[in-house]
């Protein structure tokens, strides 16, 4: 009888149905989940300030009413418009007054000062056309010597901190934690200890928020390919054969006799 033919390696190696199920699912599963996520963050901003802005409308004017049903987007649209106009009296002089007189009355009151300084001084911060933000991405020796961690460049450190610290030059950087990029912790160091990176923001972002599996390639560097053909070594060559022996003359005695021979 015949014998029946043995499956290859191949054959053996064919993902099952369970395992392709599972492989489309993941595959799938990185396009959806970001879209799907976007969407619920904006739906949940946007009816947060639905929520606050929609009942101070009045209702003859509110679509919701009107029509009688929820119609999303409309507190944000009132609350961009409002926004606009009270920026757009903060710029002549009745209305930074006004600005200047709220301020005096919150400073008189202890608490509501310190909550509105902080609130105030971040939003400016974040908004600011002006201001200083990350540009450059660092590595910094944290927490010890030996150890590096990626950080970005804030600013140039000024004032007291270098005075006290007797170094003339400081750089104030910003030191995230992974895989939560928005807190970490604010390190003032050296100019000659902070090595500048040539990678972008986002580029260090994603190296810090994916704990260091996505990383870009050097500056230069080529994309890695496949590896070429190593090549064939040539054959060592036979041993030669060693030279016979050169066949030695003899030599008479002084006599001039052979001294093989007999006398």
């Amino acid at each position: 009888m015949a014998r029946k033919a043995s499956p290859t390696g191949a054959d053996r190696r064919r993902p099952g149905l369970l395992h392709r199920i599972r492989t489309n699912f993941l595959t799938g599963l990185v396009v959806v989940a970001p879209v799907v996520l976007t969407i619920y963050l904006l739906w949940t901003v946007i009816t947060f300030i639905d929520s606050l802005v929609v009942p101070w409308v009045p209702a003859r004017y509110n679509p919701s009413v009107i029509f009688d049903t929820y119609i999303p987007g409309f507190g944000v649209v009132i609350f961009v418009i409002f926004t606009a106009v009270v920026g757009a009296l903060t710029k002549n002089l009745f209305g930074r007054q006004l600005v200047r007189l709220g301020e005096d009355i919150v400073e008189r009151m202890p608490i509501v000062r310190s909550v509105y300084n902080g609130v105030k001084q971040i939003i400016e911060t974040l908004l600011s056309q002006s201001a200083t933000s990350f540009k450059t991405a660092c590595l910094v020796e944290y927490p010890r010597k030996g150890i590096w961690a990626i950080a970005f460049v804030s600013t140039e450190t000024r004032g007291e901190v270098p005075a006290k610290a007797g170094v003339p030059e400081m750089v104030s950087v910003f030191l995230p934690t992974t895989p939560n990029p928005t807190s970490g912790f604010l390190l003032f160091v050296p100019r000659q200890d902070v090595v500048i990176l040539d990678m972008t923001i986002e580029e260090a972002a994603k190296l810090i928020i994916s704990a260091g599996l996505v990383s870009p390639p050097a500056r230069g560097e080529a994309a890695p390919g496949p590896r070429p053909p190593a090549p064939a070594r040539k054959a060592a060559p036979a041993p030669r054969a060693a030279a016979p022996a050169e066949a030695q003359p003899l030599h008479h005695h002084r006599s001039g006799r052979n001294p093989i021979q007999s006398p």
